[in-house]
């Protein structure tokens, strides 16, 4: 069996990747800081390397004898731009040492964002961009694909739960312009399609963007009237305006420095939010020989909403 190292594997998208890659026919070996027991991962039985990014003998270990791996770990919040940079930059740059040292052989995919592609947005959209730059600087290989997910939805997912949660309750916020567009993809097609990229052979130094194959993304009022469908009501909607989102953000900010907590909203983060166009372009994708979305927005919020109703979520 092929071998596939993988870090970030008890995350939201990373289980569903382990479980992805299992199907695919690899052995998995799995970077974790303790036995990452879940539902999902059931059926697999991973190998297990106890450790994390800023321990070079565990990294060694995982890499070591792997046909392809994985980066998939990394921080979506943090108290400041230092921590995002820590792990999403100098995290990456372990891995490409590792394989760069240990398995100069092996396949190198790179699960990054969609916000790298604005790197002048936010402290982790800019942390994500410097982490592909140095992990392919250190690894200085060309069996490589750098993977961009945009917004990732599914069962499991407390991200997203908020959006059901405004949906289904009297009033939900509106935090995008009227115009704004965002690429959606269900994590079960991100998961099968990184699966697909892992396998040797495959296409080498590209970047790729994901999406549920509606490249241009949808607006906020197709967003919410899928979330309303799925939680089978409809809240009243009020727009955020940006002066008083920026102004939740400036509080976030504030917290994180005073507490030292990761905060998820920030004030650079609702330039993320705000940004008014988070579509890709079709010729990004990976090519259809390999792998096609099979999930669209209404089924994927419809089973989504259905998941968290049955395990009381919302």
């Amino acid at each position: 069996m092929k071998v596939a190292a993988i870090t970030g594997g008890t995350g939201f998208l990373g289980r569903y990747i382990v479980a992805a890659l299992h199907r695919a026919g690899f052995a998995v070996r799995m970077l974790v800081r303790q036995d990452p027991v879940h539902p999902l991962l059931d059926d697999v039985r991973p190998e297990l390397v106890l450790g994390d990014l800023c321990d070079d003998a565990a990294l060694a270990r995982l890499v070591t004898g792997a046909d392809v791996v994985i980066h998939s770990a990394g921080l979506i919040k943090a108290r400041d731009r230092a921590q995002f940079f820590a792990v999403n930059e100098g995290g990456s740059a372990a891995i490409g040492r590792a394989v760069a040292t240990h398995a100069p052989g092996a396949r190198l995919l790179l699960i990054s964002s969609q916000a790298a592609t604005q790197p002048h947005l936010s402290h982790y959209a800019a942390s994500k961009r410097a982490g592909e730059v140095a992990a392919l600087a250190a690894y200085g290989g060309t069996d490589w694909c750098v993977i961009r997910p945009p917004a990732i939805y599914g069962p499991w997912d407390r991200e997203t739960l908020s959006l059901f949660k405004a949906a289904a309750g009297p009033v939900v916020p509106v935090l995008g312009g009227a115009d704004a567009r965002l690429a959606m993809v269900q994590v079960e097609d991100a998961a099968d399609a990184i699966a697909a990229l892992a396998i040797p052979g495959g296409p080498q130094g590209q970047e790729f963007a994901l999406c549920d194959g509606v490249a241009a993304g949808y607006d906020w009022t197709t967003l919410l009237d899928c979330a309303a469908d799925a939680v089978g009501q409809r809240a009243a909607r009020v727009r955020v305006p940006v002066p008083i989102l920026r102004a939740i953000g400036l509080a976030g900010s504030i917290t994180a420095a005073v507490t030292g907590k990761a905060v998820m909203l920030t004030l650079p983060k609702t330039r993320e939010i705000t940004h008014p166009d988070w579509s890709v372009a079709s010729q990004q994708m990976p090519p259809e020989s390999l792998w096609k979305p099979r999930v669209g927005l209404r089924e994927g919020f419809a089973g989504a909403a259905k998941w968290y109703r049955e395990h009381r979520w919302i």
